[in-house]
């Protein structure tokens, strides 16, 4: 039988602090959150490794490594109100809980929306919402970070519409298997975009190629 506890501390010791990630907040969320409680039962035993679990077809969990470094990219403060595009089954939406005053996890697969219900049935600060991962949830716009756990395209313009000034969209942005790390800070009606690393994680369905018009 699988040693959660120990998978836990072993991720984090050997795929998150090795990586860059110095806030004290991201490890100890990380290593409480119960990675396996969102995956499949059958791929609980590989919920730590360093790789994409899948959930269902054609959706998938993200490494904890690249989770880690995407989360840490953002800057959270506890006074933000945060979007998670594409929360699958909630576990991001759990540990990032941890990190912001509020979170509200976007999801549009019926099947992964009602286990993430289920998962964070009792969470305070988390609302799961139903609908277009593409369209965001502007109903509890603005928010102050913006997190697409998944690859896209490009960051479509109605994400961009529902963040705060000041506020932050992090993404996994490119057509191919390694795609860019991106940030993009919006300030004053200007946004300032970098890219910070290549990752590899599975796109995240219902995002069409959208050129966006980034200003510097």
């Amino acid at each position: 039988m699988t040693n959660f506890a120990a998978a836990r501390h072993n991720m984090v010791e050997s795929q998150v602090r090795p990586n860059g990630i110095t806030d004290h907040r991201i490890i100890d969320a990380m290593a409480q959150v119960k990675r396996e409680d969102f995956v499949p039962a059958e791929r609980k035993a590989i919920a730590y490794l360093d790789e994409d679990v899948q959930l269902k077809e054609g959706r998938f969990l993200i490494e904890p490594m690249a989770f880690a470094r995407m989360i840490h990219l953002a800057l959270f403060k506890p006074t933000d109100k945060v979007l998670v595009v594409g929360a699958g089954t909630g576990y991001g939406a759990r540990v990032i809980a941890k990190l912001a005053k509020s979170v509200v996890a976007l999801e549009s697969d019926p099947e992964l929306l009602a286990l993430a219900r289920g998962f964070l049935a009792g969470a305070t600060n988390i609302n799961v919402v139903e609908g277009s991962l593409a369209a965001g949830h502007g109903a509890e716009a603005p928010y102050d970070v913006i997190i697409v756990e998944g690859r896209i395209a490009a960051v479509p313009e109605s994400l961009f519409a529902q963040l705060a000034n000041e506020g932050r969209i992090v993404a996994a942005v490119g057509n191919t298997d390694v795609s860019k790390m991106q940030i993009t800070t919006l300030t004053d009606g200007h946004r300032s975009a970098r890219f910070v690393f290549d990752v590899s994680i599975a796109p995240l369905p219902g995002f069409a190629l959208e050129k966006a018009a980034f200003v510097f």
